[in-house]
Formats: structure tokens, C-alpha cells, sequence
């Protein structure tokens, strides 16, 4: 379903397709560090590169916008370029720190106060300037970079694989992230899908690209811009309809909503969780997938806002598209009720972590013996404040009627993760649930049962959901409940990057998304699990999950996202659960209107 703004736009994605970066298979002469200079500074050189002397890049007649992915790289030698960024609290300011590792000496770099403002990257970072065939400057900005992004190695001799998270978070109440460019390896530096198209006409232009001078002084880069040759080409989609091929970089396939069916918000479903970072899962989109029809080119998603239209990655009735962290389905116009649906996976390019991890395999068969819950580490479930605050109409379900909309986020601060399996007995509905706890090996050394798990068969969900995880509800002003949403039953899911620094923190958690979690209609176990420093975002948008404020005085409220309300789960501590966001009603029946004042120093509706 998508999500309305109290002005009743809705979101259009239908962008050009960013075309997938050149391969980072770096030729000899880009490295000019020998093996002995590597080893003989202390702190890592970083260093810009361009992987490719010329791209040619795409706008769309009916959506014109020219996205710069130029294939220009930071690369980091003689150790890895690794930042640390963490609050406080939401009363204190967002702070980075270099972390400096020297064999098994490990130092730290306090950057300089305000440097950062968020956890989406280093602001102002690179220097883009774009002459015409005449040499004339149409276009001269800067862009932020995360060190987390679209990456490859550069030399045979680096690690395999980048310890490194797989993007930088944008949830507004994120608490801390990890950035980093693996040693002997190289990070895009394009914005990726927190960029904004340009507008350039069909032609041939030259691209500068450089580090902007206080970050050339901070980190010790040598000014050396990059210049690419930029070819812009126009297409439309009815040329390449026409010719019966997909056009190049196409996503493997598309889905659209049955004629007539409204779409369901990413984590929205799980009677909620099929609206977020995800909807219906992926088996369920893939039957949507269009006939015949040429794939169209995968199209970057605008930055979520959680009750926004928008999408989460792992809750919703289609695959993810590569979304702004976590979050993004691509739809068109509500009146034409389609969806496109990216390829799933990190890949050359993508620079926003949209990956699809494995699903985690529940045990070969259900707990047998004493139930126990021994004196070992247990996860510690907390909410963060509501966020993408709306009003919506309830998509004219019922006529004259005003809903709250909202997202919520339920994390996991550890020091272990939450593992909870399902096992279904022949011919019954529901599945026992039972919760594991692991020793400082990673040894199983106790259960305990845990309620049960439902298959929600409804069109956007059709998964399984783990009962009685969390609840949402509205306070009056003076904190006594007003409004229950009817939404209780999740089926988790590691959607987002909460805090990176907590202790165990997974920085590559599995079951990231529906498709791989929530099993299937026939599935006789399942294995749900929220990792170490990862959150599962829902999205409440529907009638029966959002809150409906039709008869509400207008006045002062408070929305309420609390964890294990029942204390079915055991975890280390229950009395940080709850999480209240203020809001303020006002507006007359069918038009109501919402005001969400900043949280501490975190201004997101």
C-alpha cells in the first residue's frame, strides 16, 4: 500500500537504472605505493582513483535525470581506512573517530566536532565539476561519501573479503556505525541512491573528479582529481519495449500488483511487516513477475522516511530494489498499481547494501529434554522512537476515516543474538516456538518455549510470524493508552543497522529480508533471528496496524513502540523495552493533520 503525505503526494519511482560500475580490476600503474612504503607509514594512504577514463550514462525522456556514477574509488593502502561514529545519546551530537590499527596496537583520531551530522557518510567529501564539448562548466557540486560502499580489491595480495559493513545507515534514531575501506581495497565514491539525478543534455562532457581540500588534509590525500569522459545518451522505454529486448543492465525481472490490487508498504504486512524494508515475500513476487514483457532497468529508490511511500528491504509482498538503506520497493503511480522489482544482492555499483543474505537454518528437529535457561549471554531488546509519522485515510478502506501511520524499529543491543526457532507438528496451524541460548562458543547450552509462530496467508504477507514480539500503542498526554494497533505477530528480520559499536556486533548478519526468513506456507520449520546491533523496522500503515484517530480530540500524544510485551522472551534486561515519540493532532475529520516535534536533537518526523 503506498503511504500518502498529509499533502496527498505519493512517491514516483521510476528513475533511470544507474549503471553498474566498472569492475575495480585496477591495472598495475593506478597503485603507485610499493610493498615497502606500504609498510613503512603507520597510518593508511588513501588515495583517488578513476577505475574507467570514460562512462557513458543514461537519461530517460519520461524521467530525465543524469545519476553520476563516474567510477571514481577512494582506495586505502598500508592498513585499513576505518571510522567509528556513535552518540551518546539522542541529547548528544553525532561524533567520528579514526581508528588506527599498527599489528596488535590499536589508536584512535577524534575528528573534528560537527564534522559529521549523521550516520550516512562523510558530507562534502568529494569535488564534481562537469564541462560541455565547448568547455564551458554546466555543473559544479559536491557529494558525501560512505566508506562502506560498492567496493573491490585492487591488489591479488588483499584480504578476501572486506570485514567492513555493507553500507551506512540512515535510520534517523541510529546510534552508532562502523565505516571503513579494507586495506587493499577501493570504496566508490558516488553517492549512490542518496544522490539526486542532474539534468544534462545528450552529448559529450568531461568530468573532474577530487577530494575537497579539509578532507585532503585530514586523511593525507595527495590532490590528484580524476578526469573522466562522460557520455550522456537519451532513451525511453518505449524504444527499448519496442525492439523486445531488456536494455542493458536491466534487472532480471519485474513485478507488478494484480489490476486493481493495491500495492502493500514494505514492512507493513506481518499484519504490518510486509510495508517495510520488504512486502509479500519474494516467491510471492516472483509470480506477479511480468509475462513476455522486457525487464525494465533497475531505477534507484528516493530515501525512506518510514511511513513515507517508501519500502523496508526485508518486510513486504515484492524483492527489494536497491533501496536507501535499508529501505525501497519501486513503484509508479498508485492509479496504474505497478511495481518494478530490482535483482537482489550486492553487486559491482551498488553502493547501498541492499544485499540478500542467506536465510539462518533452524535445527534438524525441535529441543528434546529439560527446558533450561542457563546463566549465559542473552539478547537485550530495545525500541527506538517512532519515526515517518503520517496521516493517511486509510487508502479509502472505510470512507471519512483519518490513520496514524508510523514506523517502528525493534533492536537488539545484545551481547548475544536473539534466535528463535519454529517446528510445526503434521497438520497443525500454528508452530511451537522455542527459544535458544549459546555459550561464549557459540555452543547451544539451553531452551526455553516461547509461544508460538502463525502463517499470515494474507496477499502481501504469506509468511510466518512470530507472535507477541512487540506492541504498538497511543498514549493520551498523560501516558495512559488511548489506541492499540493491532499488529503484534512479526516475523523478524536484521533490516537495520542500529548500532554497529555494541559488543558481538554482527556487522554481515544473515535473514536480512523476508524472502529469506519467514519461511512458506508449507515450511515445517523455521528460524527467525535479530543479530547483535541490528533492528527490525515495520512500517504501520494500514488500517488495523496504524492507529485510527477518526473520533481522537485533537491535542498532545504519545506513540508508544515496546518490545516483548509479554516477557515471552527472555533477554538481559526488560526495563528499557519502551520507546515514546510525542506527536501533536490537530485538523477537522478526513482532514486531519500530524506535528511531530524533534526528539532531543533528532528533528525526523
Amino acid at each position: 500500500m503506498m503511504t500518502r503525505s498529509p499533502q496527498g503526494r505519493t512517491n514516483r519511482f521510476t528513475r533511470p537504472s544507474i549503471a553498474v560500475a566498472a569492475a575495480v580490476a585496477v591495472t598495475a600503474g593506478v597503485v603507485a605505493a610499493a610493498p615497502d612504503a606500504r609498510t613503512a607509514e603507520p597510518t593508511p594512504k588513501l588515495s583517488l582513483i578513476a577505475a574507467s577514463t570514460s562512462v557513458t550514462l543514461d537519461s530517460w525522456k519520461d524521467d530525465p535525470g543524469v545519476y553520476l556514477d563516474l567510477g571514481t574509488y577512494l582506495t586505502s593502502e598500508n592498513g585499513a581506512f576505518e571510522l567509528k561514529v556513535t552518540r551518546k545519546s539522542y541529547k548528544d551530537p553525532v561524533v567520528a573517530t579514526q581508528v588506527l590499527r599498527n599489528g596488535k596496537k590499536t589508536t584512535t583520531k577524534a575528528l573534528p566536532a560537527g564534522l559529521v551530522k549523521d550516520f550516512s557518510g562523510l558530507p562534502g567529501f568529494a569535488q564534481i565539476s562537469v564541462t560541455d564539448a565547448a568547455g564551458k562548466t554546466v555543473l559544479k557540486q559536491t557529494e558525501a561519501f560512505c566508506p562502506n560502499n560498492a567496493s573491490g580489491r585492487i591488489r591479488p595480495d588483499a584480504p578476501a573479503n572486506s570485514k567492513y559493513p555493507q553500507s551506512c545507515p540512515v535510520n534517523p534514531f541510529t546510534l552508532g556505525s562502523v565505516w571503513g575501506v579494507e586495506n587493499g581495497w577501493a570504496s566508490n565514491t558516488y553517492a549512490g541512491y542518496y544522490a539526486k539525478p542532474v539534468q544534462l543534455a545528450a552529448g559529450s562532457y568531461t568530468a573532474k573528479i577530487s577530494v575537497t581540500k579539509k578532507y585532503r588534509d585530514l586523511f593525507g590525500i595527495a590532490n590528484k582529481p580524476q578526469t573522466v569522459k562522460v557520455t550522456v545518451r537519451e532513451r525511453s522505454w518505449e524504444e527499448e519495449e519496442g525492439s523486445g529486448s531488456a536494455p542493458r543492465s536491466a534487472a532480471p525481472q519485474s513485478a507488478k500488483s494484480a489490476a486493481g490490487q493495491p500495492g502493500h508498504q514494505g514492512h507493513t504486512g506481518h499484519g504490518g511487516h510486509e510495508g517495510h524494508q520488504q512486502a509479500a515475500d519474494a516467491p510471492a513476487a516472483s509470480a506477479h513477475a511480468a509475462h513476455g514483457a522486457p525487464a525494465r532497468p533497475e531505477a534507484p529508490a528516493a530515501r525512506t522516511t518510514g511511513a513515507a511511500p517508501t519500502f523496508n528491504v526485508g518486510h513486504g509482498p515484492y524483492p527489494p530494489a536497491p533501496p536507501a538503506l535499508p529501505w525501497a520497493l519501486k513503484k509508479e503511480s498508485l492509479q496504474r498499481q505497478a511495481f518494478s522489482a530490482a535483482k537482489v544482492g550486492d553487486r559491482p555499483g551498488q553502493t547501498d547494501g541492499s544485499r540478500q543474505a542467506p536465510a539462518a537454518r533452524p535445527n534438524a528437529k525441535r529441543p528434546t529434554g529439560r527446558a533450561t535457561v542457563p546463566d549465559v549471554p542473552k539478547p537485550d531488546l530495545r525500541s527506538l522512537p517512532a519515526y515517518g509519522i503520517t496521516v493517511n485515510d486509510g487508502y479509502e478502506e472505510k470512507a471519512g476515516r483519518d490513520y496514524l501511520a508510523f514506523s517502528a524499529n525493534v533492536w537488539n543491543a545484545g551481547p548475544a543474538k536473539l534466535v528463535v526457532d519454529g517446528f510445526r507438528s503434521p497438520g497443525k496451524e500454528l508452530m511451537d516456538a522455542y527459544q535458544y541460548f549459546y555459550d561464549a562458543k557459540g555452543k547451544q547450552v539451553g531452551y526455553t518455549p516461547t509461544g508460538t509462530m502463525e502463517w499470515d496467508p494474507r496477499p502481501g504477507h504469506e509468511h510466518w510470524h512470530f507472535t507477541d514480539f512487540a506492541s504498538y500503542r497511543l498514549l493520551k498526554a498523560d501516558k495512559k493508552e488511548s489506541v492499540r494497533s493491532g499488529k503484534e505477530a512479526f516475523c523478524l528480520a536484521n533490516t537495520d543497522a542500529v548500532d554497529y559499536t555494541v559488543k558481538n556486533a554482527n556487522w554481515h548478519p544473515d535473514n536480512t529480508d523476508l524472502s529469506t526468513a519467514c519461511g512458506q506456507e508449507n515450511s515445517i520449520s523455521v528460524r527467525e533471528v535479530l543479530d547483535v546491533g541490528s533492528g527490525d523496522t515495520y512500517t504501520q500503515d494500514l488500517p488495523g496496524q496504524s492507529f485510527d484517530i477518526t473520533g481522537l480530540p485533537n491535542g498532545t500524544y504519545y506513540i508508544q513502540v515496546l518490545a516483548n510485551p509479554e516477557n515471552r522472551l527472555k533477554e538481559t534486561n526488560h526495563k528499557n523495552n519502551s520507546a515514546l515519540r510525542k506527536v501533536v493532532l490537530g485538523g477537522k475529520k478526513g482532514a486531519r493533520t500530524v506535528e511531530v516535534p524533534a526528539h532531543e536533537l533528532v528533528n525526523a518526523n
